[in-house]
């Protein structure tokens, strides 16, 4: 690798890899990112594991360990990923990721399609209302297309047929777990519960809004943790004003 960088981003959520942009531009101008995107074809079974393989053969010839990070299956990516090859791992940093990984929007769309009778487009609309608060009309259709893609491209283990779960547990190296007050997927006792595992380096951070993908309408507020997690950034006095919860997506 000629290119070398501090912190590598995981995306295993094409259709979703725009709300990880804004965080990672203002990441970016404190460290070297380098964005890792995993697309499953059709034709795949569904897991986590091929995703991970791939990963080690990309970091393998990799010569410094890296701060790896990822949001919701791309966090759970990151995990199992640090589990498996710690000495690959200088720090880990989830968003969205609860104490269960699996724990994800899918499992929770999957969840909602076995106990209701209702269809896949309704549970879509009810999402988009979880996912990113309440959004214009036409906001709201874009989204439900965005999540309809990433719940064929995903490497989400989850179908209408069985719910899948991942082992609980930390990590041997620093980590960092960030939240959302308003997370109906990750709520806040499933991120509380973080702290059985939890060492004495570790950090677990909840801002009080922005729903599952918080990091997109605050990325300077996450950021500001993430960094300060990291160790590089001068604490600077930042007010952190609280944004309306209906915020558009544009």
């Amino acid at each position: 690798m000629s290119n070398l960088f501090d912190v590598l981003w995981l995306n295993a959520s094409p259709a979703l890899k725009r709300f990880d942009q804004p965080l990672l531009q203002h990441l970016s101008g404190y460290l070297q990112i380098a964005q890792w995107e995993y697309q499953q074809t059709r034709d795949e079974a569904s897991s986590i594991d091929q995703a991970v393989l791939l990963l080690h053969e990309f970091l393998a010839s990799y010569p410094d360990a890296v701060h790896l990070g990822g949001h919701g299956i791309s966090g759970a990516i990151a995990l199992t990923y640090a589990r498996r090859y710690p000495e690959k791992v200088r720090s880990l940093t989830l968003l969205a990721v609860g104490s269960q990984p699996a724990n994800t929007w899918h499992a929770h769309y999957y969840f909602q399609r076995q106990m209701f009778i209702i269809s896949r487009e309704q549970v879509l609309a009810n999402s988009v209302r979880s996912l990113f608060g309440k959004q214009p009309c036409h906001t709201t259709k874009k989204l439900m297309t965005a999540l309809d893609k990433d719940l064929e491209r995903s490497p989400s283990p989850h179908s209408l047929f069985k719910l899948v779960y991942l082992p609980k547990g930390g990590v041997s190296m620093p980590m960092m777990v960030c939240g959302s007050k308003t997370d109906s997927v990750v709520n806040p006792p499933a991120l509380d519960d973080w702290r059985n595992w939890l060492k004495p380096e570790d950090k677990l951070w909840q801002f009080p809004q922005g729903y599952h993908f918080f990091h997109y309408f605050h990325p300077q507020e996450v950021g500001a943790q993430i960094l300060n997690f990291w160790g590089c950034y001068e604490r600077r006095s930042l007010t952190i004003s609280a944004q309306p919860s209906t915020t558009s997506i544009h």
